[in-house]
């Protein structure tokens, strides 16, 4: 079968531009009712039933009949020995990715992660103290594919941090676990692991079972059910982000070999349908020229079919007075991978406010931060760029205030307090400053 890939070709200059541009962007994250309904009952019984619902469940969606819950439960032995099964090549590549991602997360801890306190005149002392959370769970989706990055990206920031108890759920249809993902969970310093997934091993980190732990927070991707679970636990626990459709935006001048780009453009239509890749250029030329690369290259992609209805439907290429002008742009898509394809590309980054992630020059492709250049590769997605960050060490810490008032600074507070409470008829607040004063 033929698969045509055929990503909308707009220009800024064309006078419905606006139209189809918004059409374009377009994503409806309305989940089904059906599945919001499901997703409910699933997280009532495994709050009401337990570990007895997460089998139920398990062998339900994943075909995996086991007697309880010790059967899904992956031991550090376990992790230890897909470790050691893997070959030098995969074992090596796995350990390098895992100690850049390592590095970059501590300098983000050092950055921005430490508790810190002044004094004024008077003694009184304030200040911040930053603490990790005391267990998170962590979402590795094993659905459609094996996702070891996946642990490494969730795992070790937040190992990093300090959190003492970090627990992995991850999907094991049909009862096969894959090596590499059990692998990265030991080299990421999981504690624990159990092979359940879906709506119900989100249910069972927030709400806790006889045998999973409530955790403080739940991170990582999955498909609706998840996502839907994740909302709807959400003030129970923390999560990190409802993640939609994956998106990367190249921004190119037109000096990249146009091949590199249409890879580039397919790294991410390969994810899935609902995946959007776009292009921005001044230059038609270039443009013509990536298309014609699309259509060279997408026969010999496994995943052609995905690529080709995900360009189709939501991919673009489009053509802009100039580099500024597409800059413009980026930062009303504010997209979850933004590529700067240029010779100059420090010339460009400036003007870029809005992204998840942002690589810089032609060598720099959107699957080495997935994988291994060290910074996370949970990205917020939808736009949500313009008010979100990375997955990072700070999402696995909190914040508490210090004061520490002296007998001198509460003479001075005490007044200011006085006043501003009494304006705000809350006699007690006043009545507890004043006491304190001489």
């Amino acid at each position: 079968m033929e698969y045509v890939a055929a990503p909308a070709r707009l220009s800024t200059a064309d006078a419905n531009f606006e139209h189809d541009f918004a059409q374009r962007l377009h994503w409806s994250e309305d989940t089904d009712a059906a599945i919001e309904q499901r997703v409910a009952d699933i997280l009532a019984d495994v709050q009401k039933r337990g570990d007895a619902a997460v089998l139920e469940y398990t062998a339900r969606f994943d075909g995996l009949q086991v007697d309880g819950m010790a059967a899904l439960e992956l031991t550090q032995a376990e992790l230890k020995a897909a470790f050691d099964s893997l070959g030098d090549e995969q074992r090596d590549a796995l350990t390098a990715a895992a100690q850049r991602v390592r590095t970059y997360h501590e300098a983000q801890k050092r950055a921005s992660g430490e508790s810190w306190s002044y004094r004024d005149a008077d003694g009184t002392l304030l200040g911040q103290k930053v603490t990790p959370l005391d267990r998170v769970g962590i979402y590795v989706p094993g659905g459609k594919a094996a996702y070891p990055s996946s642990v490494l990206m969730n795992a070790i920031p937040a190992h990093v941090a300090g959190v003492q108890e970090i627990i992995m759920v991850v999907p094991t249809p049909r009862g096969e676990k894959n090596a590499l993902v059990l692998a990265a969970a030991y080299v990421a310093g999981v504690t624990r692991g159990f092979t359940i997934g879906g709506a119900q091993a989100v249910a069972a980190l927030a709400y806790g079972t006889a045998t999973i732990p409530k955790v403080d927070k739940i991170t990582g991707p999955g498909n609706a059910y998840v996502a839907s679970a994740k909302k709807r636990v959400f003030g129970t626990v923390g999560i990190d982000m409802i993640a939609g459709p994956s998106e990367i935006l190249v921004l190119a001048d037109g000096s990249t070999p146009p091949d590199w780009v249409a890879m580039d453009l397919f790294s991410q239509a390969e994810h899935d349908e609902l995946a959007q890749s776009i292009l921005l250029c001044p230059d038609a030329d270039y443009i013509a020229a990536v298309q014609r690369e699309i259509d060279r290259l997408l026969p010999e992609m496994p995943r052609r079919a995905i690529i080709a209805k995900s360009l189709s439907d939501r991919g673009a290429l489009i053509l802009t007075r100039d580099m500024q002008e597409a800059c413009a742009i980026s930062n009303r898509i504010a997209p979850e991978h933004l590529e700067v394809s240029s010779n100059d590309p420090h010339q460009w980054e400036p003007l870029l406010r809005h992204a998840g992630a942002i690589f810089l020059g032609a060598y720099t492709s959107e699957s080495l931060g997935d994988y291994c250049a060290g910074p996370n590769h949970v990205l917020p997605t939808s736009g949500t760029a313009r008010f979100s960050s990375p997955l990072g060490v700070y999402d696995f810490q909190k914040r508490s205030s210090l004061i520490e008032v002296s007998e001198q600074g509460a003479q001075t507070l005490g007044r200011i307090a006085s006043v501003l409470a009494h304006g705000e008829g809350l006699q007690g607040h006043a009545r507890a400053a004043e006491m304190r004063l001489k």
